[in-house]
């Protein structure tokens, strides 16, 4: 076994599990590893709060003609949406409905599963957050949907000109329930959810997809048309805070902007030690067409409940594609299956989420697995919804429960950014900034910058004020805690530390990395009572249908 570092071992210990064997599964089991996890998968989805799909669990209303969802009886409540904050909430918007601020938060039926993109960029959300008051929601991340948008959310009738919040800005303080994100709520249920979690730092999907594999969004090295998705980190160098595409990846934006960067990231950690892993991405394979006719980097699906057609592949989310270390520009497809999540092949670990499906089938099951859906389905408000991206969820999930891998493996629900949609709790400020986006605790300010972590060129690189909004964190695996709520603090690089910890033996990606700082998921975990039964969900309803 590799060397672990003191605190993993002896959480390791503390839960019994070292000195136990793991049975031998197919060959790509075979590596030693720090726990009985052989393979993580993570589902990197798009711009959720917790609030948003957490915010009453267990509670939900139950309504006719909705899927139900009722809690068991020992089920642990969350840091959720209390009596206090639903009545008497700090957001405000001079809106009233009768008689009632608009800008409480409320349910949002399945029905209205459809909604608006919120506004999520660096500055504006730490505007919404002032100073911690958690109080400025609509007036800095809300948005007003297009009549569309607010048709399909309903357009009920209003007395004296009064509107209903989610025909303004209030709907950033919208929710789902049990009714709707039932398919989550059923896997917290059965498995481990951690309520605690945040985003490594303020801003959208980009940063959160770097910080997921690197955990340093400073060190950006060639720029194009870079506008203000990046901001000055200190000692003439860059820290990405907004949306770039890759440059030089054939499907990237041909006016806007374009990023790459130095450094080390996850993929570049585990080819060193030879083992497998691999980015798969729904849209990436262009030599595959669509039943609409529609290929290469066209490839788009039509979503039925956003009534949006929108491209499968989204360039700024393949965080691995802005290194030149990890990039397959081009799209070149794996000489064969079994080369996939191998070193030596041109594909050099980017693949199509369709390869993940069958390099599992094939018996050639990667180590270590990114999967992020088509667009239509990675819950991004906008262009997709919280019950396609539940289909391709518990698709995945079904799939891998029925493989006989599923007994040492771990598959791990996270996000890339909150949309900006209202969340009542702060996490702490762990790493400050100083630079003209930041505004958390003044123009210009997250704390006072001193206390920056380190970039690559930089003793304190700025444009990174952290932790950001929170996020879901959930763990599903026959090793999850069942029905379990773990409050331990974490952000986005604590999936990155899992790894690290499982299979480098606790090695960091250095250079001011957040995952020297990043809190364990291993509480979310029991080594010693596996429970490998399957788990099956409808993948339109999200209702449990085996187990």
């Amino acid at each position: 076994m590799k060397t672990l570092t003191a605190s993993f071992a002896g959480a390791l210990l503390a839960l019994g599990w070292i000195g136990h064997g793991v049975a031998q599964i197919r060959h790509n089991d075979a590596r030693a590893t720090a726990t009985p996890i052989k393979h993580v998968v993570v589902i990197f989805g798009e711009n959720i709060s917790f609030d948003h799909y957490f915010g009453t669990y267990p509670l939900a209303l139950n309504p006719a003609g909705e899927p139900a969802f009722h809690a068991k009886p020992d089920t642990p409540t969350v840091n959720g949406l209390t009596e206090t904050l639903l009545e008497h909430n700090p957001n405000f918007f001079n809106t009233k409905v009768n008689g009632k601020d608009a800008t409480q938060p409320f349910r949002l039926s399945r029905a209205q599963a459809a909604t608006a993109d919120e506004n999520h960029d660096y500055t504006a959300e730490q505007r919404a957050f002032h100073s911690g008051l958690m109080d400025s929601f609509p007036r800095y991340t809300g948005i007003l949907g297009s009549p569309k948008v607010r048709e399909r959310l309903g357009s009920e009738g209003v007395a004296g000109g009064e509107q209903y919040a989610h025909q303004t800005k209030g709907l950033v303080m919208g929710y789902f329930d049990g009714n709707t994100v039932t398919a989550m709520w059923n896997y917290a249920q059965r498995y481990a959810l951690n309520d605690n979690s945040f985003n490594t730092v303020f801003g959208p999907s980009t940063p959160g997809a770097i910080s997921l594999i690197s955990g340093q969004t400073n060190g950006i090295t060639d720029k194009v048309n870079a506008g203000n998705t990046v901001i000055e980190g200190g000692d003439g160098t860059f820290t990405m805070i907004g949306d770039g595409d890759p440059l030089g990846d054939i499907c990237s934006t041909t006016s806007g902007a374009l990023l790459q960067f130095s450094g080390n990231n996850i993929g570049q950690m585990l080819s060193k030690k030879g083992v497998t892993w691999g980015w798969f991405e729904g849209g990436f394979d262009l030599t595959k067409t669509n039943p609409n006719g529609t290929t290469g980097c066209q490839r788009s699906t039509y979503s039925q409940v956003v009534k949006v057609t929108d491209h499968d592949y989204s360039p700024h989310h393949q965080p691995f594609q802005y290194y030149k270390e990890t990039a397959n520009l081009k799209h070149v497809r794996p000489v064969s299956v079994q080369m996939i999540g191998h070193d030596g092949d041109a594909a050099n670990h980017q693949y199509d989420t369709d390869d993940f499906f069958d390099a599992v089938k094939a018996g050639n099951f990667p180590a270590v697995s990114f999967l992020k859906a088509p667009a239509y389905q990675d819950g991004h408000a906008g262009y997709s919804d919280p019950l396609d991206e539940q289909a391709f969820v518990v698709k995945v999930i079904n799939f891998l429960e029925q493989q006989p891998e599923w007994k040492s493996t771990a598959v791990i629900l996270a996000y890339d950014d909150s949309d900006g949609w209202y969340d009542h709790q702060m996490g702490p400020i762990v790493n400050q900034s100083t630079t003209r986006a930041d505004a958390l605790t003044g123009p210009g300010e997250c704390g006072d910058g001193a206390t920056a972590l380190p970039g690559p060129r930089t003793a304190h690189a700025q444009g990174r004020c952290g932790y950001g909004p929170r996020l879901p964190l959930l763990v599903v695996s026959p090793y999850a805690k069942k029905n379990y709520v773990d409050h331990t603090l974490t952000d986005q690089t604590s999936v990155l530390r899992f790894i690290e910890d499982n299979w480098l033996g606790g090695e960091r990606v250095g250079g001011g990395s957040f995952d020297a700082i990043a809190g364990p998921i291993t509480g979310m975990f029991d080594f010693k009572h596996p429970d490998a039964r399957q788990y099956i969900l409808n993948d339109s309803t999200g209702v449990v249908v085996k187990q």
